[in-house]
C-alpha cells in the first residue's frame, strides 16, 4: 500500500516491498538486456523476477512505468559533485555521465523510456519529470558557482545542466553511436567557456558576443579532472 508520499511501486527500505521491488527492477533491466524494449511485456517481468502478475498490475500498471522507474533507479548511480569550482563539478559530472552510459544497459533502458515516452503520454510525465528533478538537483552546483562569483547572477542554472548532458543524449538517441571517451571532458570544458561568457542567461538571451559580464574569480577555462 501506498501513503500520501509514495508513488506506485515506492517502498519502504529493508521490507518485503523492498525485495520485490529490487527483483521486479532487476528484471526489467535483464529483459531489456535481452529482448529490448518491444520485447519488454509485463508476463515476461512476472516470470522473470518471481513476482506475482497482478502485484505488478497494482503497482507498476505497465512496463512504461517499469521502465522509467528502472530508469530513476540506474540514475542514483551518477553522483551529484561538489569540488568547490564549478570547473571540477562540471567535469566530474560529466564524468560520472560518461561512465554511466559507457555502457550498453543504461543505454537501453534510456531508449526503452524515450520510446515509451513517444506513445504513452503518462509516460512521457514520468519522463519529463525524472529529467526535470534531476535538472533541479544538478543545478545546485550552478547556484553555488553564481553565489562564489565564477559566473553571472543571471545564469539559469538548469540550462547549464541541460547543456552538459545533451552531447550524451545526442549520442546516444540521434546519432545511435557509443559514448567514447573525452566526451564528458570536452562537454565540460565547452559548458564551462560559455557559461562564462553569460551564454545561459535567465530568458535565453545569453551575452556570448560581449564576453563574460561578471568580476569572478578566474579561472584557465579548462575544467580539470576531479580527484
Amino acid at each position: 500500500m501506498t501513503t500520501a508520499h509514495q508513488a506506485p511501486g515506492e517502498t519502504r527500505p529493508g521490507g518485503r516491498t523492498a525485495r520485490t521491488r529490487r527483483a521486479v527492477l532487476t528484471a526489467v533491466s535483464e529483459e531489456l538486456a535481452d529482448g529490448g524494449f518491444a520485447a519488454l511485456t509485463m508476463e515476461r517481468v512476472a516470470q522473470r523476477s518471481g513476482v506475482h502478475l497482478a502485484t505488478l498490475y497494482r503497482r507498476w500498471r505497465s512496463v512504461d512505468k517499469l521502465v522509467c522507474e528502472l530508469l530513476t533507479e540506474m540514475s542514483s548511480d551518477i553522483p551529484l559533485p561538489d569540488t568547490g569550482s564549478l570547473p571540477g563539478d562540471l567535469r566530474a559530472l560529466a564524468d560520472a555521465i560518461e561512465r554511466f552510459y559507457g555502457s550498453a544497459g543504461p543505454r537501453r533502458v534510456l531508449e526503452a523510456v524515450v520510446a515509451a515516452a513517444a506513445r504513452d503520454p503518462q509516460a512521457a510525465t514520468a519522463l519529463r519529470t525524472f529529467f526535470d528533478e534531476r535538472l533541479t538537483l544538478a543545478g545546485a552546483m550552478v547556484r553555488r558557482a553564481v553565489a562564489r562569483g565564477e559566473l553571472p547572477a543571471d545564469t539559469d542554472p538548469e540550462a547549464v545542466v541541460a547543456a552538459l548532458g545533451a552531447p550524451f543524449y545526442h549520442r546516444i538517441l540521434i546519432t545511435r553511436r557509443p559514448v567514447e571517451p573525452g566526451l564528458g571532458a570536452s562537454a565540460a570544458t565547452a559548458v564551462w567557456a560559455a557559461a562564462r561568457a553569460g551564454a545561459y542567461a535567465l530568458g535565453g538571451g545569453g551575452r556570448c558576443h560581449g564576453g563574460a559580464e561578471h568580476d569572478g574569480p578566474e579561472h584557465d577555462g579548462a575544467p580539470g579532472r576531479a580527484d
